[in-house]
């Protein structure tokens, strides 16, 4: 049996919106909304539900932490503004019911859900809307400098120590239930961009007392708040326990939407692939994320449902141009020459995964059909390297353990091939592992000593802009990048209304990246996740936007 036909349940969501960029700001939402926040049932769910993740969230404020498994959790303890369509993919009404878009697209008002509240009991309202967006906004840069898992800024360009090129201009609560937030400058993705679990909504009262913007305490190698430990929202679980191996959610009884069927959700982290499958044929866990080659493999043969997600993610190496012998264009180039995407894509992701020559995924406009790529060619990479003078100068190679990303699996078997691929043409190669749980994200996003690392971006909304901006859009640590030329043109796009001249202008963008080869893109991965006869859906989503009231169960 082929691991295509193992397959019970496909899943092909945003089909209509991967196909096009993020449009213009509707005036309002297609379908409408009820008047008031009355729950859909008053049936209270009992069920538990127990699923197995590849590693521990590294925090659970979602400004401040961009992991999967951080957004996994807080997605069901707090809500946006603008949820996703799961059809579409186009912004649906969430805690906002409905919203008017000025003409000069710089000023967007909500209108609020009625009758909303945060888990602990304060009223959601403008005023909290508001605090979180000047919360957001006011970042200070030692905050930001301890947790690199800060979004704002990759979206809304700067925070207010440099106002004057923040993107983001204001918050005004017009009444309770009415809230205006005005731009310096037009931002199409901006709907999309308000999706992110980055920007859900925190309860002001426990920001205060959890004091959301002090890293005072730790867990493993992680700088966290106090309420990046217990995170207040209005979503339909509410926090209940974090302990060394797993999270507890409890259904929020007095959500104003549908509870679904689970009462207890339990989040349970196995950071190697084979003890995630063994879980769930020994009947601990209801369903994992992160299914491996070789966990596909045996699942078939098990019979167990496997459901795939559509591609929307890139796994790429990175390179550190601010360790010298990186700065040169031909050792990037010999870099890229050398490695075999094929062989890396038939050994270690699942089938129908594509080769990747440059960051957007295919089913993006702004996607290039002709952006350069070099192709595998071990010969010219020694040519290349003997031009620029390489004298065996060490790179040290920076490579995750004890996790699997949705765009990474068996990161240490990917490490070892690269490795064996880049030492074969002459490079000399120093392996750092370093345990996810470890800090490895802001290890490798932060300036220091990596010259080479294992990465992926995973997009959270359908648009060039979410991939190319936060990775390129200015020079950071992960990659030491600079090209003025590139950055105002991601600036300049992201402004564009949508059509020809903006999906052009992201073309362009990356064909430029690709010449420079600031990094090596390797693959568009498709995710998979496995399920236990007692799933009877579940809500897959390429932008991982996957709330479990939608999970449905046998009686």
């Amino acid at each position: 049996m082929t691991r295509r036909t193992a397959i019970k349940t496909g899943a092909v969501l945003l089909g209509l919106t991967l196909t096009s960029c993020t449009g213009e700001a509707a005036p309002s939402p297609s379908s409408p909304e009820p008047a008031s926040a009355t729950p859909a049932s008053s049936t209270a769910p009992t069920a538990t539900f127990t699923f197995g993740t590849a590693a521990q969230p590294l925090g659970l404020d979602p400004a401040l932490a961009n992991d999967a498994e951080s957004q996994r959790v807080t997605r069901q303890i707090l809500e946006g503004l603008v949820g996703v369509n799961e059809t579409t993919g186009e912004p649906t009404p969430l805690l906002a019911t409905e919203w008017t878009a000025s003409p000069d697209g710089r000023s967007y008002t909500f209108s609020l859900r009625p009758g909303v509240k945060f888990h602990d009991g304060s009223p959601f309202n403008a005023q909290a809307v508001c605090t979180n967006f000047e919360r957001w906004f006011h970042f200070p840069q030692a905050l930001r400098q301890q947790a690199p898992g800060s979004t704002f800024k990759g979206v809304f360009k700067e925070h207010s120590d440099e106002a004057g090129l923040s993107v983001f201009k204001a918050c005004t609560a017009l009444s309770p239930l009415l809230v205006r937030i005005d731009l310096t400058e037009r931002f199409t993705g901006f709907l999309q961009a308000l999706t992110l679990p980055a920007f859900a909504i925190s309860s002001p009262k426990a920001l205060a007392a959890g004091r959301a913007d002090v890293l005072s305490e730790n867990r493993g190698s992680q700088s966290l708040s106090a309420y990046a430990t217990h995170p207040v929202g209005t979503g339909p679980y509410r926090f209940s326990a974090w302990d060394s191996t797993s999270v507890t959610l409890v259904s929020n009884r007095n959500y104003w939407g549908d509870r679904g069927q689970i009462g207890t959700i339990h989040f349970v982290a196995y950071d190697h692939p084979q003890t995630r499958l063994q879980a769930l044929l020994d009947g601990k866990i209801d369903g994992y994320d992160a299914v491996t080659v070789g966990n596909f493999d045996q699942l078939v043969k098990r019979g167990k449902q496997i459901i795939q997600r559509d591609p929307f993610s890139v796994m790429y190496l990175g390179m550190n141009q601010e360790v010298p012998v990186l700065e040169d264009l031909k050792v990037r180039q010999a870099i890229e020459l050398a490695i075999d995407k094929d062989t890396l894509i038939r050994r270690f992701f699942i089938d129908n995964t594509a080769q990747a020559s440059q960051f957007v995924p295919p089913k993006l406009s702004g996607f290039n059909n002709n952006a350069p790529a070099l192709g595998y060619d071990p010969s010219k990479a020694m040519e290349l390297l003997a031009e620029a003078g390489y004298k065996g100068q060490p790179l040290k190679f920076y490579y995750p353990m004890n996790v699997d990303r949705p765009y990474l699996p068996t990161p240490e078997k990917v490490y070892a091939e690269i490795s064996r691929q880049l030492t074969a043409v002459g490079l000399n190669i120093k392996p750092v592992p370093v345990d996810w749980a470890d800090g490895y994200l802001q290890k490798v996003q932060s300036p220091g000593d990596h010259a080479l690392h294992l990465l992926g971006w995973n997009g959270s909304y359908s648009d060039a802009d979410n991939f190319l901006a936060p990775l390129f859009g200015e020079k950071n640590g992960e990659f030491g990048y600079q090209d003025p030329q590139v950055f105002s043109k991601i600036d300049r796009a992201r402004g564009l209304p949508d059509g020809k001249e903006r999906t052009e202008q992201y073309q362009t963008i990356n064909a430029q990246i690709a010449q420079t080869v600031p990094a090596v893109p390797i693959a568009f991965p498709i995710s998979a996740l496995a399920l236990s006869d007692r799933v009877i859906s579940y809500p897959a989503s390429p932008v991982l936007n996957e709330v479990f009231t939608k999970v449905q169960l046998r009686p």
